[in-house]
């Protein structure tokens, strides 16, 4: 990694706090909400924050590149703020990557942000504190601190195999497991029949998103932690009521379109992370039927005499995936 004097990151001693990093590019207002947010969180004071921005794509982009890289130097709140402006446009996987990778093997254990992931004030206090009490437990991979919108009323915490992306905490041990090539994942995945059980019961084409990854259609990053992860058995610690939302599903992303299907009420209290080290098979049902809802709800609707039909068969297939 080459340093300029000016952006550089000081290696020291690791105390309790663990790192934050977060992850931009060109949406200031999106990130100026993240900033704000974090800052509300009594543990930001005593967090060091390392940011990467990551270089315009071309010319076009480059006005609200800009724009944001002048706001950076202005971010105060943490214990310490480390900027590390790309030279060239990594795009946000490769960003993510290389960023996680470089802190964690300093530090042995990371948060990780994205510029339009708003948190909670107990964000960092669920973090931290999942980070100190699974530090040593090598079946759990990350702490995860969004939750879907599920109809099931959820425990506290619970544990769901694999890992997740929107507002994480890991250790150098779990990110140490992360594989780069996707296509070896996805034989791995075919050759061991994990097909269904990675799709979440066949609610959702994570097996053909990695496929898209392993043949060079996408770059996503996301796939390739949850699968490897997922191979490895390792699970991931969620809360109960998300302590984070996503304010990126307006179109202004390269990940997500638009869409209001993943809008949450965060939780306004702590969380406790204690919870049995196993997987939570009412969660893995909760989060499967919240997929096919999701489905459903992007099916063209249609008109007349139809529609009643329509609605009697998503209410089928909501329930038949409830009762399994």
């Amino acid at each position: 990694m080459r340093l300029k004097h000016q952006y550089y990151f000081h290696i020291y001693k690791m105390n309790n706090t663990a790192p934050i990093i977060l992850f931009v590019y060109n949406r200031l207002t999106h990130t100026q909400r993240v900033i704000e947010a974090l800052k509300e969180n009594s543990l930001a004071k005593d967090s060091e924050l390392y940011i990467y921005a990551d270089a315009a794509k071309d010319a076009k982009a480059r006005h609200k590149v800009d724009q944001l890289r002048s706001y950076l130097p202005c971010i105060t709140g943490f214990k310490k703020v480390y900027i590390h402006l790309r030279d060239t446009n990594l795009g946000v996987d490769e960003n993510t990557i290389q960023g996680v990778t470089e802190v964690v093997n300093i530090h042995g254990r990371v948060i990780v942000l994205e510029d339009d992931l708003v948190t909670s004030p107990w964000f960092l206090k669920f973090m931290n504190e999942g980070l100190d009490f699974y530090e040593n437990e090598h079946d759990v991979a990350s702490i995860h601190g969004y939750v879907y919108p599920v109809r099931q009323e959820m425990k506290e915490v619970f544990f769901i195999k694999g890992a997740d992306c929107w507002g994480w905490a890991t250790w150098k041990r779990a990110w140490d497991l992360f594989e780069p090539d996707g296509a070896k994942l996805l034989d791995k995945i075919v050759a061991e029949g994990l097909q269904q059980e990675f799709d979440f019961d066949n609610t959702y084409a994570y097996v053909e998103a990695l496929k898209r990854q392993a043949t060079g259609k996408t770059t996503e990053w996301d796939i390739r932690w949850y699968a490897s992860a997922f191979l490895a058995g390792k699970l991931t610690l969620y809360p109960g009521q998300s302590l984070v939302t996503n304010i990126g599903h307006d179109a202004s992303g390269v990940h997500c379109g638009e869409s209001t299907s993943y809008e949450v009420a965060m939780a306004q209290s702590a969380l406790c992370v204690k919870t049995d080290i196993k997987p939570d098979p009412e969660a893995y049902i909760a989060f499967a039927d919240f997929f096919t809802q999701l489905a459903l709800d992007r099916m063209p609707r249609p008109k007349g005499w139809l529609s009643r039909s329509f609605r009697k068969l998503k209410t089928y297939i909501r329930e038949a995936v409830i009762s399994k």
